[in-house]
């Protein structure tokens, strides 16, 4: 077995005892996987099997956001209650992560099953100073974001809109304000809350079942890198006024966004590859290894070709770990991958050398 050894994620090292905490955000459960879903919960259970190979404990919670009004306005088109839609396609979700090797997180909070946690949150952010109540919703006063985020006001306020915060919102003091608890109306989902009938916003709805799952921080927060604002950003910011503890998260994996054609593939634009078209095409391993043969954080664009360059790199992996090779190698394979999960170093280094170097990181990337 391998020595306990240190762990570099962002370039920084990682102080790590155990259990790791790792939360993922999740999906919101209206339409099928596509690809960049994929590759962030890909790289999330790369990292927990990295650690678990490392001998640490590890804790995974990877949300379900099913209150949501994109969520509930495609129920709505489909003439289906919004918890049932969200049910079916979550079984499509867990289907697609299962073919490509994801295990199971060790907790699944679901949204609408932390309405209290979210109310509390909200409550201790008015008395706090943190938040208001105006016309039945509250909101976090959020401008301070900006500036912790390194985005200018012009960026924020783009990519406000961009993830759906209602910029002009009459009852805001401020238009970066976000809501914690929404006034709820016809069709929209709703709970009592001391503010009348409502919803939890969608940045608190991550802050709370954070803070139920883990407590007050959690050591890794992962998500695409289009999530890092505004919703990490209010999501910690929220968390970290309700508590008073900081950082909300020791380090963030912001995992890179998948482009086709040169635009972000989103559900909103419809560029989609989507996961289960390619599970009939190839290998789960080979899908695997497409996404994970790469810098975690690094921004890419879908290539059919390269996917079928995967296939070959699959074959020639399970190749090498079935020749005589040099064992000590396997050291330097570990040491890649702890290195900020320097999946690329640690695949050549096991093609060449082969023999066990190349049987543990098929075992510890899932690929077998």
């Amino acid at each position: 077995m391998l020595p306990p050894a240190p762990v570099v994620l962002n370039g920084a090292p990682v102080a790590l005892v155990g259990p790791v905490r790792i939360y993922v955000c999740g999906v919101t459960p209206y339409g099928v996987t596509h690809l960049g879903h994929a590759a962030t919960f890909v790289w999330v259970d790369a990292l927990a099997r990295i650690l678990r190979h490392a001998h640490l404990e590890v804790e995974v919670t990877r949300n379900v956001t099913d209150v949501d009004d994109v969520l509930t306005k495609a129920a709505q088109t489909a003439n289906t209650p919004y918890d049932e839609y969200a049910a079916m396609q979550q079984y499509r979700f867990d289907h697609d992560m299962a073919a490509l090797g994801v295990r199971r997180p060790d907790h699944e909070p679901r949204a609408h099953r932390h309405i209290g946690e979210v109310v509390r949150l909200a409550q201790g952010l008015i008395d706090s100073g943190h938040a208001y109540e105006a016309n039945g919703s509250v909101y976090f006063i959020g401008r301070g974001c900006l500036e912790h985020s390194g985005v200018t006001q012009e960026q924020g306020l783009q990519l406000c809109e961009e993830f759906g915060e209602d910029l002009d919102d009459p009852h805001k003091r401020d238009r970066l304000d976000t809501p914690v608890w929404r006034a709820s109306s016809g069709a929209d989902p709703a709970w009592p809350s001391p503010w009348g009938m409502g919803r939890p916003g969608w940045h608190a709805e991550c802050a709370a079942m954070v803070l139920h799952s883990f407590g007050s921080s959690v050591d890794i927060h992962a998500g695409g890198k289009d999530l890092a604002f505004p919703h990490h950003a209010f999501e910690s910011a929220q968390a970290e006024a309700f508590t008073g503890v900081t950082p909300f998260a020791r380090s963030w994996m912001h995992v890179g966004t998948v482009g086709i054609d040169g635009a972000k593939m989103a559900k909103s634009t419809g560029n989609l590859v989507l996961t289960d078209d390619l599970l009939t095409e190839h290998r789960p391993a080979a899908i695997r290894l497409y996404l994970l043969d790469r810098r975690w954080s690094q921004d890419w664009e879908y290539e059919p070709r390269a996917l079928v360059a995967a296939e070959g790199r699959l074959d020639a992996l399970y190749a090498a770990a079935g020749r005589r090779g040099n064992d000590a190698a396997q050291v330097h394979v570990m040491q890649s991958l702890l290195n900020d999960l320097d999946v690329p170093r640690a695949l050549d280094i096991a093609l060449e050398e082969g023999g066990r170097a190349a049987r543990d990181l098929t075992h510890v990337l899932g690929l077998g």
